[in-house]
Protein backbone atom coordinates (compact mmCIF):
# COMPACT_ATOMS: atom_id res chain seq x y z
CA UNK A 1 0.00 0.00 0.00
CA UNK A 2 1.49 3.60 -1.27
CA UNK A 3 1.11 6.50 1.27
CA UNK A 4 0.71 9.59 -0.65
CA UNK A 5 2.17 12.65 0.52
CA UNK A 6 -0.98 14.14 1.41
CA UNK A 7 -1.49 11.31 4.65
CA UNK A 8 2.42 11.49 5.06
CA UNK A 9 1.73 15.56 5.57
CA UNK A 10 -1.25 14.74 8.09
CA UNK A 11 0.24 12.28 10.36
CA UNK A 12 3.41 14.65 10.52
CA UNK A 13 1.65 17.15 11.51
CA UNK A 14 -0.61 15.32 13.95
CA UNK A 15 2.40 14.15 15.39
CA UNK A 16 3.96 17.26 15.97
CA UNK A 17 1.17 18.65 17.74
CA UNK A 18 0.61 16.06 19.96
CA UNK A 19 4.92 16.13 20.56
CA UNK A 20 3.91 19.95 21.61
CA UNK A 21 1.07 18.87 23.65
CA UNK A 22 3.45 16.59 25.51
CA UNK A 23 6.12 19.13 25.44
CA UNK A 24 3.74 22.12 26.69
CA UNK A 25 2.46 19.57 29.91
CA UNK A 26 5.79 18.62 30.43
CA UNK A 27 7.24 22.10 31.17
CA UNK A 28 3.96 22.87 33.25
CA UNK A 29 5.40 19.81 35.33
CA UNK A 30 2.54 16.89 34.18
CA UNK A 31 3.87 14.03 32.53
CA UNK A 32 1.14 12.75 30.22
CA UNK A 33 2.55 9.47 30.85
CA UNK A 34 2.07 9.46 34.69
CA UNK A 35 -1.57 8.42 36.77
CA UNK A 36 -1.59 11.84 38.79
CA UNK A 37 -4.61 12.57 41.71
CA UNK A 38 -4.94 16.07 42.11
CA UNK A 39 -6.30 16.89 45.45
CA UNK A 40 -7.47 20.48 46.81
CA UNK A 41 -6.70 22.67 49.57
CA UNK A 42 -7.91 26.21 50.98
CA UNK A 43 -5.61 28.53 52.70
CA UNK A 44 -6.28 32.09 53.84
CA UNK A 45 -3.09 32.95 53.54
CA UNK A 46 0.01 30.98 51.38
CA UNK A 47 2.58 33.23 52.74
CA UNK A 48 4.62 33.19 49.32
CA UNK A 49 3.85 29.68 48.19
CA UNK A 50 5.43 29.43 44.76
CA UNK A 51 4.15 28.26 41.95
CA UNK A 52 4.96 24.43 41.39
CA UNK A 53 5.82 24.16 44.90
CA UNK A 54 7.12 20.52 46.06
CA UNK A 55 4.35 18.55 47.97
CA UNK A 56 6.23 16.16 50.58
CA UNK A 57 5.16 13.07 52.73
CA UNK A 58 8.04 12.81 55.54
CA UNK A 59 10.55 14.32 53.16
CA UNK A 60 10.11 12.91 50.23
CA UNK A 61 8.51 14.80 46.92
CA UNK A 62 5.41 12.85 45.75
CA UNK A 63 4.27 15.89 43.52
CA UNK A 64 3.45 19.39 43.38
CA UNK A 65 1.23 22.54 43.48
CA UNK A 66 -0.48 22.91 40.24
CA UNK A 67 -2.10 25.85 40.32
CA UNK A 68 -3.30 28.36 42.72
CA UNK A 69 -6.58 30.35 42.33
CA UNK A 70 -8.30 32.96 44.55
CA UNK A 71 -11.67 31.81 45.98
CA UNK A 72 -14.35 34.37 47.23
CA UNK A 73 -16.68 32.94 49.75
CA UNK A 74 -18.64 34.22 52.58
CA UNK A 75 -16.14 33.53 55.11
CA UNK A 76 -13.65 36.01 53.37
CA UNK A 77 -11.43 35.98 50.60
CA UNK A 78 -9.33 32.67 50.43
CA UNK A 79 -6.78 30.76 48.01
CA UNK A 80 -7.19 27.37 46.29
CA UNK A 81 -4.61 25.52 45.65
CA UNK A 82 -4.15 22.52 43.56
CA UNK A 83 -2.30 20.02 44.53
CA UNK A 84 -0.98 17.23 41.82
CA UNK A 85 0.14 13.66 43.67
CA UNK A 86 1.49 10.90 42.58
CA UNK A 87 2.38 7.83 44.97
CA UNK A 88 0.95 4.49 45.69
CA UNK A 89 0.95 5.37 49.72
CA UNK A 90 -2.77 5.51 50.73
CA UNK A 91 -3.97 9.04 51.85
CA UNK A 92 -6.78 9.12 53.73
CA UNK A 93 -9.73 11.88 52.98
CA UNK A 94 -8.97 13.15 56.69
CA UNK A 95 -5.91 13.87 55.57
CA UNK A 96 -3.72 17.58 55.99
CA UNK A 97 -2.11 19.69 54.09
CA UNK A 98 0.44 21.39 56.12
CA UNK A 99 1.83 24.67 54.62
CA UNK A 100 5.43 25.42 56.21
CA UNK A 101 8.58 26.78 55.69
CA UNK A 102 11.34 24.15 55.64
CA UNK A 103 14.77 25.80 56.64
CA UNK A 104 16.59 29.23 56.71
CA UNK A 105 18.80 27.84 53.87
CA UNK A 106 16.27 27.14 51.67
CA UNK A 107 15.94 28.70 48.72
CA UNK A 108 12.18 27.15 47.11
CA UNK A 109 10.43 29.55 50.04
CA UNK A 110 6.93 27.41 51.07
CA UNK A 111 6.24 24.04 51.05
CA UNK A 112 3.43 21.91 51.06
CA UNK A 113 3.61 18.84 53.57
CA UNK A 114 1.09 15.98 53.46
CA UNK A 115 0.28 14.76 57.05
CA UNK A 116 -1.95 11.55 56.86
CA UNK A 117 -4.65 9.77 59.06
CA UNK A 118 -3.64 6.46 59.35
CA UNK A 119 -6.69 6.01 61.61
CA UNK A 120 -9.11 6.34 58.74
CA UNK A 121 -9.46 3.82 56.32
CA UNK A 122 -11.41 5.97 53.76
CA UNK A 123 -9.23 6.74 50.89
CA UNK A 124 -8.92 10.36 49.43
CA UNK A 125 -10.16 9.92 45.59
CA UNK A 126 -9.18 12.52 42.66
CA UNK A 127 -10.67 16.00 43.32
CA UNK A 128 -11.50 15.63 47.04
CA UNK A 129 -10.20 18.55 49.62
CA UNK A 130 -7.58 17.94 52.23
CA UNK A 131 -7.84 19.56 55.35
CA UNK A 132 -5.27 22.98 55.51
CA UNK A 133 -2.84 23.29 58.22
CA UNK A 134 -0.11 26.08 59.12
CA UNK A 135 2.92 25.40 60.04
CA UNK A 136 4.85 28.60 61.71
CA UNK A 137 8.03 29.43 60.19
CA UNK A 138 11.67 29.94 61.53
CA UNK A 139 11.81 33.22 61.20
CA UNK A 140 8.17 34.19 62.22
CA UNK A 141 8.97 31.93 65.65
CA UNK A 142 12.05 33.99 65.89
CA UNK A 143 9.78 36.67 65.43
CA UNK A 144 7.61 36.42 68.32
CA UNK A 145 10.96 35.65 70.57
CA UNK A 146 12.38 38.73 69.75
CA UNK A 147 9.07 40.64 70.25
CA UNK A 148 9.06 40.82 73.86
CA UNK A 149 12.72 40.85 74.32
CA UNK A 150 13.19 43.97 71.64
CA UNK A 151 9.91 45.77 73.89
CA UNK A 152 12.56 45.37 77.13
CA UNK A 153 15.39 46.55 74.88
CA UNK A 154 13.48 49.41 74.22
CA UNK A 155 12.04 49.98 77.75
CA UNK A 156 15.60 49.34 79.26
CA UNK A 157 17.12 52.04 76.67
CA UNK A 158 14.83 54.48 77.77
CA UNK A 159 15.60 53.82 81.90
CA UNK A 160 18.85 54.20 81.04
CA UNK A 161 18.22 57.36 79.29
CA UNK A 162 16.72 58.67 82.12
CA UNK A 163 19.49 57.58 84.41
CA UNK A 164 21.52 59.44 82.49
CA UNK A 165 19.71 62.57 83.02
CA UNK A 166 19.79 62.33 86.42
CA UNK A 167 23.35 61.43 86.37
CA UNK A 168 23.95 64.70 84.34
CA UNK A 169 22.00 66.84 86.99
CA UNK A 170 24.06 65.07 89.95
CA UNK A 171 27.10 65.93 88.70
CA UNK A 172 27.39 69.91 88.94
CA UNK A 173 30.03 71.86 87.87
CA UNK A 174 31.16 71.66 91.69
CA UNK A 175 31.27 67.69 91.71
CA UNK A 176 33.09 67.77 88.35
CA UNK A 177 35.36 69.90 90.54
CA UNK A 178 35.78 67.57 93.28
CA UNK A 179 35.86 64.83 90.96
CA UNK A 180 38.36 66.34 88.63
CA UNK A 181 40.64 66.68 92.40
CA UNK A 182 40.16 63.48 93.41
CA UNK A 183 41.42 62.04 90.65
CA UNK A 184 44.25 64.53 90.99
CA UNK A 185 45.08 63.33 94.23
CA UNK A 186 44.80 59.89 93.68
CA UNK A 187 47.23 59.97 90.67
CA UNK A 188 49.44 61.62 92.80
CA UNK A 189 48.75 58.81 95.65
CA UNK A 190 49.79 55.97 92.94
CA UNK A 191 53.17 58.31 92.28
CA UNK A 192 53.92 57.75 96.40
CA UNK A 193 52.90 54.13 96.08
CA UNK A 194 55.33 53.81 92.61
CA UNK A 195 58.42 55.57 94.59
CA UNK A 196 57.66 53.38 97.49
CA UNK A 197 57.80 50.26 95.31
CA UNK A 198 61.21 51.08 93.88
CA UNK A 199 62.53 51.89 97.49
CA UNK A 200 61.15 48.67 98.07
CA UNK A 201 63.11 47.10 95.88
CA UNK A 202 66.42 48.93 96.48
CA UNK A 203 65.94 47.21 99.93
CA UNK A 204 65.54 43.77 98.73
CA UNK A 205 68.28 44.08 95.78
CA UNK A 206 70.45 45.16 98.60
CA UNK A 207 69.55 42.06 101.30
CA UNK A 208 69.47 39.45 98.47
CA UNK A 209 72.23 37.70 99.77
CA UNK A 210 70.47 37.64 103.73
CA UNK A 211 67.50 36.69 102.80
CA UNK A 212 68.89 33.45 100.28
CA UNK A 213 70.80 32.77 103.61
CA UNK A 214 67.39 32.99 105.93
CA UNK A 215 65.80 30.80 103.16
CA UNK A 216 68.62 28.67 102.92
CA UNK A 217 68.72 28.08 107.25
CA UNK A 218 64.74 28.23 106.59
CA UNK A 219 65.15 24.75 104.38
CA UNK A 220 67.47 23.43 106.74
CA UNK A 221 65.49 23.78 109.90
CA UNK A 222 62.27 22.46 107.49
CA UNK A 223 64.30 19.66 106.67
CA UNK A 224 65.43 18.46 110.28
CA UNK A 225 61.68 18.81 111.30
CA UNK A 226 61.31 16.49 108.68
CA UNK A 227 63.69 14.09 110.16
CA UNK A 228 62.85 14.45 113.57
CA UNK A 229 59.29 13.61 112.62
CA UNK A 230 60.62 10.37 110.56
CA UNK A 231 62.63 9.47 113.87
CA UNK A 232 59.76 9.87 115.89
CA UNK A 233 57.40 8.14 113.43
CA UNK A 234 59.62 5.01 114.10
CA UNK A 235 59.98 5.66 117.68
CA UNK A 236 56.59 3.30 117.82
CA UNK A 237 55.20 6.21 120.19
CA UNK A 238 51.87 4.33 120.30
CA UNK A 239 53.51 1.29 122.33
CA UNK A 240 54.86 3.70 124.44
CA UNK A 241 51.93 5.66 125.09
CA UNK A 242 49.79 2.65 125.69
CA UNK A 243 52.78 1.38 128.53
CA UNK A 244 51.82 4.56 129.81
CA UNK A 245 48.37 4.21 129.95
CA UNK A 246 48.47 0.82 131.71
CA UNK A 247 51.15 2.11 134.42
CA UNK A 248 48.46 4.86 135.02
CA UNK A 249 46.08 2.58 135.70
CA UNK A 250 47.76 0.72 137.71
CA UNK A 251 49.21 4.06 139.78
CA UNK A 252 44.84 5.08 139.57
CA UNK A 253 43.94 1.42 140.68
CA UNK A 254 46.62 1.55 143.70
CA UNK A 255 45.22 4.85 144.93
CA UNK A 256 41.93 3.63 144.82
CA UNK A 257 43.05 0.48 146.82
CA UNK A 258 44.47 2.94 149.34
CA UNK A 259 41.60 5.09 149.80
CA UNK A 260 38.97 1.74 149.96
CA UNK A 261 41.71 0.90 153.12
CA UNK A 262 43.13 -2.19 151.32
CA UNK A 263 46.27 -3.55 152.10
CA UNK A 264 48.80 -1.96 154.77
CA UNK A 265 49.39 1.62 153.52
CA UNK A 266 45.48 1.49 153.55
CA UNK A 267 44.77 0.14 156.65
CA UNK A 268 47.41 2.83 157.98
CA UNK A 269 45.40 5.60 156.71
CA UNK A 270 41.53 4.31 156.95
CA UNK A 271 42.15 2.45 160.44
CA UNK A 272 41.95 5.02 163.26
CA UNK A 273 42.08 2.03 166.50
CA UNK A 274 45.49 1.12 164.46
CA UNK A 275 46.72 4.77 164.15
CA UNK A 276 45.83 5.06 167.94
CA UNK A 277 47.71 2.27 168.76
CA UNK A 278 51.05 3.73 167.28
CA UNK A 279 50.41 6.71 168.50
CA UNK A 280 50.55 5.37 171.98
CA UNK A 281 52.97 2.93 171.12
CA UNK A 282 55.08 6.00 169.99
CA UNK A 283 54.57 7.75 173.24
CA UNK A 284 55.50 4.65 175.44
CA UNK A 285 58.55 4.44 173.64
CA UNK A 286 59.24 7.80 174.17
CA UNK A 287 58.74 7.71 178.27
CA UNK A 288 60.80 4.66 177.87
CA UNK A 289 63.60 6.09 176.23
CA UNK A 290 63.29 9.23 178.74
CA UNK A 291 63.50 6.93 181.63
CA UNK A 292 66.22 5.44 180.53
CA UNK A 293 68.35 8.03 179.72
CA UNK A 294 67.23 9.60 183.73
CA UNK A 295 67.71 6.04 185.49
CA UNK A 296 70.34 4.03 183.35
CA UNK A 297 70.71 2.24 187.03
CA UNK A 298 67.58 0.39 186.36
CA UNK A 299 67.98 -1.11 183.49
CA UNK A 300 72.00 -1.51 183.04
CA UNK A 301 73.92 -2.62 185.82
CA UNK A 302 78.37 -3.32 186.34
CA UNK A 303 80.76 -3.22 188.54
CA UNK A 304 84.71 -2.58 187.69
CA UNK A 305 86.18 -5.40 189.99
CA UNK A 306 84.04 -8.06 189.13
CA UNK A 307 81.33 -7.60 192.41
CA UNK A 308 77.63 -8.42 191.66
CA UNK A 309 75.87 -5.74 190.78
CA UNK A 310 73.57 -3.90 193.80
CA UNK A 311 69.58 -4.19 192.64
CA UNK A 312 67.45 -0.40 191.76
CA UNK A 313 65.97 0.66 194.53
CA UNK A 314 63.45 2.79 193.56
CA UNK A 315 63.46 6.64 195.60
CA UNK A 316 60.24 7.37 197.27
CA UNK A 317 59.16 10.73 197.19
CA UNK A 318 58.55 11.64 200.34
CA UNK A 319 54.63 13.44 199.62
CA UNK A 320 54.82 17.21 201.42
CA UNK A 321 52.11 18.02 204.24
CA UNK A 322 50.27 21.08 204.01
Amino acid sequence: MKITKEAKTAILVLGAILLFIWGYSFLKGKDLFKDYKTFYVVYKDVEGLPPSAPVTLNGVTIGKVNNMTFNNTPEGLSILVELQINTDFPISKTSSATLYEPGLLSLSGKQVAITPDLDNPDLAEDGDYLKSELEEGMIAAVGDKLAPLQNKVESTVTSADSLLRHIDNIFDQKTQEDLRYAISDMRSTMNEFNKAAHSLNGVISGNKRNIDATLSNLNETTSNFAALSDSLNKADLGQAVKKLEASLNNVDKLISDVESGKGTLGKLMKDEEMYNNLNAASNELKELLADVKNNPKRYVHFSVFGKKGTPYVEEKVEEKKD
